[in-house]
């Protein structure tokens, strides 16, 4: 456990997070933890009312840490753990935090706007996001290992966002929110690996770009709320 927060002290964050949010609601709501009410209550988003209320912007961010669910919360935990322990050392602590909740939000943002209707919970935002980055850096990159990896990846995205399209109660416009997220931000950040894959024209136009699909999402979303001024 010690080398784990040594060597991967984002991942284990993240993971401790998860790990005492999830278990907070099972010890204060039991039986009903999975309830609308006690979602919400930790964090959930319900796009509707974050698009009523502008001061509950914060929710495209806790999302990330709650869980529907022993199912959702120990699949999700299980893949940060493994994919951290790839994408962390790839990117590095800081920026591998700045994907994970970039590509996080980016999810949450697109599901605001076109689900609002669906509370919205858990990490596989952002764990596209890592997938969609990594898969990316092995597209363009050199390293025949992180190649075959990113080969993978790829393969994994497709298979879950067209398992996405059966299952009930999934947010396959988060993850591909997500996805698109993490592909953007990949682009500006440089690997330990690769170093800077892109050049710098690309990589302004990528990081410009994240942030105005960011506020034309908003826009779209506040626009009622803005035009009262």
């Amino acid at each position: 456990m010690k080398e784990m927060f040594k060597n991967y002290p984002v991942t284990s964050f993240l993971l401790v997070m998860t790990i005492i949010i999830f278990l907070t609601m099972q010890l204060l709501y039991i039986e009903q933890a999975e309830s609308f009410q006690a979602i919400f209550s930790f964090g959930g988003m319900y796009g509707n009312y974050v698009m009523m209320f502008p001061n509950q912007l914060w929710r495209l961010i806790t999302p990330i840490f709650v869980h529907i669910g022993w199912e959702h919360f120990a699949l999700n935990s299980i893949t940060l753990f493994f994919l951290g322990r790839i994408t962390e050392p790839l990117f590095g602590s800081i920026k591998f935090l700045i994907l994970y909740l970039f590509s996080g939000i980016m999810g949450n943002v697109l599901a605001m706007v076109l689900t609002p209707n669906v509370i919205v919970a858990g990490a596989s935002t952002s764990l596209f996001g890592l997938f969609a980055a990594v898969a990316l850096v092995g597209h363009f990159g050199f390293n025949p290992y992180l190649k075959q990896l990113g080969q993978n990846y790829k393969l994994l995205i497709g298979i879950n966002l067209l398992f996405n399209l059966f299952m009930p109660g999934i947010s396959i416009v988060g993850h591909l929110g997500g996805a698109l997220g993490g592909s953007i931000v990949a682009i500006f950040l440089t690997t330990r690996v690769e170093g800077e894959l892109f050049p710098k024209n690309q990589r302004v136009l990528a990081f410009v770009g994240y942030f105005l699909i960011i506020a034309l999402l908003l826009f779209y979303a506040f626009g009622d709320f803005f035009s009262l001024f």
